[in-house]
């Protein structure tokens, strides 16, 4: 059975997708097979969803699309109304099947929630009882940006109320002109019960660069 991580965020747009590409590639510089999964996407442009084709790529092995997202949504909004406009519902026994899949085809698989920890996914579900049911340890990606203090350990709270592993967090700079950043990593670490992972600079471009080596993933916590 593969080793999996949840990766989740304080927010939208706060670089899961970033941080899931470069977990992939930092195992995979390790020799690992990887394969990372978007249970949920929603927002397509160009017939195409940006996060799928990025963790695709960042994949070492031969998986198909419907495994790595089996919820593919078109507009860019919560990803329960986004369900309920496309006349669909999401189920979380579909998702857990299609990761057994790719658990079959990689040593590592990375997946990448949808939103926040506790975005919800169908009437009564959401994200937090996703990762429950998959039952991974989870990494949180915090958006260094003002107000984040507070999002983090919301977030945090939210995670272990859950009962899931917080296995480790990462900072990722989204605002280049944050004022005593520096500040306010260590005011994480000091109240953020795990490992920070790494701390990965502002970049106009995004995910287009490999920011493995910025990661140290030797800290994460496991199981047991």
């Amino acid at each position: 059975m593969a080793v999996g991580f949840f990766v989740t965020g304080t927010d939208t747009g706060i670089g899961k997708t970033r941080v899931s590409c470069a977990l992939l590639n930092a195992f995979a510089a390790q020799g690992k097979t990887v394969a990372g999964m978007k249970p949920v996407a929603a927002g397509c442009e160009g017939g195409k969803w940006e996060d799928v084709e990025l963790l695709l790529a960042a994949s070492n092995v031969d998986i198909s699309r419907q495994q790595l997202n089996p919820y593919a949504l078109n507009p860019p909004i919560a990803p329960h109304i986004a369900a309920e406009q496309a006349g669909v519902e999401i189920s979380l026994n579909v998702i857990y099947q299609a990761y057994l899949e790719l658990s079959h085809h990689a040593e590592v698989v990375i997946v990448e929630g949808v939103g926040g920890f506790l975005v919800p996914l169908n009437a009564r579900q959401d994200s937090a009882d996703l990762a429950q049911v998959l039952n991974l340890p989870v990494i949180l990606v915090v958006g260094m940006r003002l107000g984040c203090l507070n999002h983090a350990l919301l977030t945090t709270k939210a995670i272990q109320a859950s009962g899931v592993l917080l296995a480790g967090w990462v900072a990722n700079c989204i605002d280049p002109q944050m004022m005593t950043l520096q500040e306010n990593i260590q005011a994480l670490e000091q109240r953020i019960d795990c490992p920070l992972l790494g701390v990965l600079p502002f970049d106009v471009a995004k995910q287009d660069r490999n920011f493995s080596g910025l990661l140290d993933i030797s800290k994460l916590v496991r199981p047991g």
